[in-house]
């Protein structure tokens, strides 16, 4: 059995509760595999720096249902207790009336790719967490609602969250006692428990020194939750599930370097396995602090906060130039959003300061209030590094930069999942540089990873 943890709303402190269980679990020292629904990478981040174990996304649309389904067997396994934390509200995703090809509608759940149709499909109980603040009795007319909008999903119970007192906390116990709805916790309101975020979500771990006296405090504040009632909702089955992929490596392992420092953490743990099992050996390398390692066959730029590192980075004129003159020499390099603007000429922040990049790519970045969000369908307009011509992907968009003008010949068509969203250009293809705004997950593509090891092993011979 697992839980997923829901909210009532977005903010409603699901991420707090989850980081309060894995804390007091690993507290315990009991192994746990957490899993994240939807594309963010930032929750992960902390899920993981808890448990010591990748945490996994669950994406139907930039995966498949199937592969969803098969990557929760196949990491649930083998672990003590198990724990998903859900996005947005329960019943927040992609109306069905938009739902993709390879996305099938659940009867009753009235969005895919939300909590509640993640819930649906791997057969698990939902924790629901419920904003108190500024309600009483009236959380049993939102919990009731919650309980009864799809009566196929199973709700185990709830947590309180921002409690202003033990009289509200009576008041809010009392009002849901007819629906027969436990009480599995409660979080009293605490400007100690609240984590720093900023233009994109939270601050990433790797900028936050104090997150283990953090992560003490939380499990503290859940010693007294009903764990007689949560740990069997979340103990592992104990299966064995059969391996993710069937890849033949390459007969030599492959150098690939992995742009890892605080200007550059996004990466779904799936891809970096992936390449694994293909046959890279993943370097880690940090474009803020060190030359690109000389070993380095190919280079994977991923995503995250160059703009808030780039005088750092512009300070590293030793990596820039060593990157450039790799890829003037054909070294293949695949980047995504924040690897994308590093490769660009240049950078200019939120407060209107530039600095320069790599500048492969003849364009600059500026900073700017707009965001761009959402998954998106990308068409490729021609073969790449890693993708085929007309092949299609599926992915997601998450920026508030733009560039100052288009690829000659853009990578691919991108286009949103509303029937009003109209295609637009994306992406850039130079030399052996794939590079776009566009994050892929390569869960369901294990090709994509295969090809960019056989691009590097080739490059090497050379």
């Amino acid at each position: 059995m697992t839980l997923i943890i829901a909210g009532d709303r977005s903010n409603s402190g699901k991420t707090t509760v989850t980081l309060a269980i894995l804390s007091y679990l690993r507290q315990q020292g009991l192994a746990v595999q957490s899993f994240k629904v939807g594309p963010d990478y930032i929750d992960p981040m902390f899920h993981s720096k808890i448990t010591g174990r990748p945490c996994r996304n669950l994406d139907p649309i930039l995966t498949s249902p199937d592969y969803m389904q098969r990557c929760f067997a196949h990491h649930s396994a083998g672990v003590d207790y198990n724990l998903i934390e859900g996005v947005m509200g329960l019943f927040d995703g992609i109306g069905n009336h938009e739902a993709p090809p390879h996305v099938p509608v659940i009867s009753g759940c009235p969005a895919i790719a939300s909590t509640a149709y993640i819930a649906r499909l791997l057969k698990i109980p939902v924790l629901l967490v419920i904003d108190c603040c500024s309600l009483s009795g009236s959380v049993a007319a939102i919990a009731q609602g919650y309980q009864q909008l799809d009566p196929q999903l199973e709700i185990a119970g709830v947590v309180f969250n921002r409690v202003g007192s033990e009289r509200h906390l009576e008041l809010l116990t009392q009002a849901i006692v007819p629906l027969g709805l436990p009480v599995l916790g409660t979080l009293f309101r605490n400007p100690d428990l609240i984590l720093p975020d900023r233009h994109l979500g939270l601050v990433p771990v790797d900028e936050l020194p104090e997150l283990p006296q953090f992560f003490e405090r939380l499990a503290q504040q859940v010693q007294d939750w009903d764990w007689e009632q949560l740990l069997p909702l979340l103990q592992s089955s104990g299966r064995v599930a059969p391996p993710l992929w069937e890849i033949s490596p390459t007969p030599e392992s492959v150098p690939i370097a992995i742009a890892c420092d605080r200007a550059f953490n996004f990466y779904y743990a799936d891809n970096l396995d992936l390449l694994q099992a293909a046959g890279a050996e993943l370097i880690p390398w940090s474009p803020l602090a060190e030359s690109l390692p000389l070993q380095a066959q190919g280079v994977y730029l991923g995503g995250g906060f160059p703009e808030m590192f780039a005088m750092e980075l512009a300070a590293n004129k030793a990596a820039r130039d060593d990157l450039n003159n790799a890829i003037a020499q054909g070294l293949p390099v695949y980047a995504e959003c924040g690897g994308l603007m590093y490769l660009c000429e240049a950078i200019t922040t939120f407060e209107g300061e530039t600095w320069p990049m790599v500048g492969v790519l003849p364009a600059t970045v500026r900073m700017g209030r707009r965001l761009t969000l959402g998954y998106r369908r990308a068409i490729a307009e021609h073969s790449s590094l890693i993708v085929q011509d007309a092949e299609c992907f599926w992915g997601h968009e998450f920026h508030r930069s733009q560039l100052s003008q288009l690829a000659p010949q853009p990578l691919w068509t991108s286009c949103g999942l509303a029937h009003q969203a109209q295609p637009y250009p994306e992406g850039w293809s130079y030399k052996n540089v794939q590079a776009a705004y566009l994050h892929l997950h390569w869960g369901d593509r294990p090709d994509v990873a295969t090809r960019l090891v056989s691009r590097a092993r080739e490059w090497g011979k050379f």
